[in-house]
């Protein structure tokens, strides 16, 4: 009788990088999905967990030296718009906050606020309301500790706040007519 021979236990194992990859493409795989999932509004350019929520308070001093906190604009309805001079974006959208800010009226009347997010020189920002002729405070916001209560990831950052003091809904990125109106209409007041 003929033996068959058994498989030899000296067989050469695979290269150590083919017993790798499988194993490290899987986990990169999952940490790429496990990001994803966990900041989903990362490139989202609404929204946010301020949404609903009261808007975070602040005194803080305008460019001109008066004191503006949140509180004394209670009951009308407040758009807040984090920028700097040297932010493209909040240039493109300058002339939208001229022309909304030709609304703004006391009592209860819309209220549009500036605050200065980590600008590099004030003149550069007196220049740059200067240039647009932008008609309402803007705020000093030293050690940005209002951006970071707002919550703010970059610049331009719009918060649209209801006589209630509510956010009803953020806009992050430059403002389009169309998405400065929707902004308005969550805080009841008519687009432009």
């Amino acid at each position: 009788m003929t033996e068959i021979p058994s498989p030899s236990n000296s067989s050469v194992p695979a290269p150590l990088w083919r017993r790798l990859l499988p194993p490290l493409l899987a986990a990169a795989l999952v940490a790429v999905l496990g990001v994803a999932l966990l900041s989903p509004s990362r490139n989202a350019t609404d929204g946010g967990p301020l949404v609903g929520k009261p808007a975070p308070q602040f005194t803080l001093t305008s460019l001109d030296g008066t004191k503006v906190s949140l509180a004394s604009l209670k009951g009308r309805p407040v758009v807040l718009n984090f920028w700097a001079s040297w932010c493209g974006p909040c240039r493109e959208e300058a002339p939208l906050f001229r022309e909304l800010s030709t609304r703004q009226g006391g009592g209860q009347g819309l209220a549009v606020v500036g605050i200065l997010f980590q600008e590099t020189k004030e003149q550069n920002a007196r220049d740059f309301i200067r240039e647009y002729a932008l008609a309402y405070p803007s705020l000093r916001d030293p050690g940005i500790q209002t951006g970071i209560n707002y919550g703010v990831q970059g610049i331009p950052e719009t918060f649209f706040i209801d006589q209630s003091g509510v956010v009803q809904h953020v806009d992050r990125g430059g403002l389009t007519r169309e998405r400065l109106n929707a902004g308005l209409a969550k805080i009841g007041v008519a687009g432009l």
